[in-house]
């Protein structure tokens, strides 16, 4: 079986990397986006109304920014030292957020941090090992709060751990593994975890022959 998180932390380094000329300027903050169609789909309503939230995975962190300027206490963890530095740089100062370098699992097994919300947004629960993920996930929520997470939607019978060379068919060997499943096998993850009121489906992109996006949605026992 593939450990838990089975993606080198230097794929994710260079993750939308720099212009040779100098660093990319930070992203404006207008909108919290789940897809990868600008618009389309919820916002930051499908969270519900959290005073506390996690990100899984959050690179950039502008979802994370966007939370935190609604009043949000935010966390925001990603794999990468150099995505968490960048983030830092471009965010300072930024009121209610905190960037955390560390691996998912493994921040999750070592907080003992409480949230209204947790939430990954084509992140971490895409890239981690969700019966490893899931069960620490949680054990982190408050009662009643949410887990929410999106990623392209999977390729019709061709479920599980894929992996793939993340820089592309030359230069150093950087494995990129993702975990993909139809979203009555989420559902039945959740269920079997704990989690209740659950929501798991596809959304059809705006153009039904495009790649579509899963999103899920479930809830702490209260």
């Amino acid at each position: 079986m593939p450990r838990a998180s089975a993606t080198l932390p230097e794929y994710w380094d260079s993750y939308k990397p720099h212009r040779e000329e100098g660093e990319q300027p930070a992203p404006s903050v207008d909108a919290f986006e789940w897809t990868q169609y600008q618009g389309h789909g919820p916002g930051a309503e499908f969270l519900g109304s959290p005073r506390t939230a996690l990100e899984l995975g959050s690179a950039e962190g502008k979802e994370a920014v966007y939370l935190a300027r609604t009043g949000v206490e935010v966390t925001a963890v990603d794999f990468s030292a150099v995505q968490v530095a960048r983030a830092r740089r471009w965010w300072e100062g930024t009121s209610r957020l905190t960037f955390v370098h560390a691996e998912a699992c493994d921040y999750l097994a070592r907080t003992d941090a409480m949230y209204d919300a947790v939430f990954s947004i084509w992140g971490a629960v895409w890239f981690t090992d969700p019966n490893a993920l899931i069960p620490l996930i949680l054990e982190r929520i408050n009662p009643g709060g949410t887990l929410a997470f999106s990623q392209a939607e999977p390729i019709e019978d061709h479920y599980g751990a894929q992996a793939m060379y993340g820089n592309g068919l030359a230069g150093r060997k950087l494995t990129l593994l993702r975990w993909s499943y139809a979203p009555e096998w989420w559902a039945d993850l959740l269920k079997r975890t704990g989690f209740v009121d659950i929501d798991a489906r596809v959304l059809p992109a705006p153009d039904p022959a495009d790649v579509g996006t899963l999103m899920v949605r479930a809830s702490a026992p209260r």
